[in-house]
């Protein structure tokens, strides 16, 4: 089933059309990465779902009913915008929040105790907000975004402001919250962060999805074919074993070893490769040359670009 799902979505702002035709299907318990260049749509969808504005054509459902006021207590939103109330104290700002969320009062203050001894800032109750880092704050919105156990999180770079150990606690966090049952909408530029949480993407470029699918099945898609093969052995004797059946692109040469980036001839295998090469060179390791979802990404939006001019 699907925690979220969007059909045809189109959104104009006065001669500006933000989204064309957006569909997306964000399946529950899942971290689906909503990917895309600034100004690319993400915001304008995102506010859609969020029931801040409305599409001017297309439909979302929630859970497979008709998105409604209703569904908006089940949501989180952590938006890229942070919004604390500077002159509050940390442990007062909570408790409003939460109990906007619709928590008791002893709710509220019972959850927010788990999770401030989770990271470590029991001690930041008096603080007020405008003595917190960046970094801190960031922290609390974090908390009062999942504080209420929705159903849906929607994280528009969540990691903005995280030294890479706050980073890893958030990362970490994320996991644990889809364990737990929850669906978390990832917007982010991080790629490193989509390769190492998301189950799905959607890219979105110049208000339309160009690219959508499993992490893994996208990153196939995008396979190269090539091979990273560090050797020991004659450069020349690795030019026999090629031959004309495979493509070398690259041979460099340091301590002691050589390392060839190969490319596979139509209709060749990894195996091929290796059965033509032992004969002539020492092989030490082999590694298949993935494209990143960095390289993906620029891959897929410089393509749609050229051929959109």
């Amino acid at each position: 089933m699907n925690t979220i799902e969007a059909k045809n979505i189109v959104k104009h702002y006065a001669s500006h059309q933000a989204l064309k035709n957006v569909s997306i299907a964000v399946p529950e318990r899942s971290v689906f990465g909503l990917l895309g260049p600034n100004g690319a749509g993400k915001t304008s969808l995102i506010r859609i779902i969020n029931q801040i504005t409305a599409p001017d054509s297309g439909t979302v459902t929630f859970c497979g009913e008709p998105l409604a006021p209703h569904h908006v207590e089940q949501i989180g939103y952590l938006p890229e915008e942070r919004g604390l109330y500077k002159s509050m104290k940390v442990g007062e700002q909570c408790m409003y929040l939460a109990q906007l969320k619709g928590l008791s009062k002893a709710e509220a203050k019972s959850r927010l105790m788990d999770w401030f001894k989770r990271f470590e800032i029991h001690t930041w109750w008096d603080k007020k907000i405008e003595d917190l880092s960046k970094g801190m704050a960031q922290k609390v919105q974090f908390i009062t975004t999942v504080l209420h156990e929705p159903k849906l999180l929607i994280l528009d770079e969540p990691f903005s402001g995280f030294d890479p150990i706050n980073a890893e606690l958030i990362r970490l966090e994320m996991l644990r919250l889809k364990d737990q049952g929850s669906t978390i909408i990832l917007s982010t530029h991080d790629m490193g962060s989509v390769e190492s949480l998301c189950d799905n993407i959607a890219l979105i470029n110049r208000s339309e999805v160009i690219l959508e699918g499993p992490v893994r099945e996208v990153k196939n898609r995008f396979r190269t074919h090539v091979y990273a093969l560090q050797y020991q052995g004659a450069a020349m004797d690795l030019g026999i074993g090629l031959w004309s059946n495979f493509e070398l692109l690259e041979n460099t040469f340091q301590d002691g070893l050589h390392t060839a980036h190969i490319k596979l001839g139509e209709g060749k295998q990894l195996n091929d490769l290796l059965a033509a090469l032992i004969p002539h060179i020492q092989i030490i390791s082999v590694r298949e040359l993935i494209p990143t979802m960095d390289e993906i990404f620029i891959s897929a939006v410089t393509k749609f670009n050229q051929g959109h001019e």
